[in-house]
């Protein structure tokens, strides 16, 4: 597992690769998506999106 030190200070040192996020505002949540085939992986339902990850227009 790859860390970015130092641990529990907020930050991630580049950027997700082959995944981007898309909000729905009916639910309020951000989905995460795999960009090899699409595919819904994870949400979030605090409302806040992912750390590091592009966001679909």
């Amino acid at each position: 597992m790859a860390t970015n030190p130092p641990t529990g200070d907020g930050h991630r040192k580049g950027a997700v690769r082959n995944r981007s996020q898309v909000h729905n505002p009916k639910t309020e949540t951000w989905t995460k998506r795999n960009k090899e085939d699409g595919r819904f992986m994870d949400g979030k339902k605090d409302g806040t999106p992912f750390k590091g990850v592009r966001k679909e227009k």
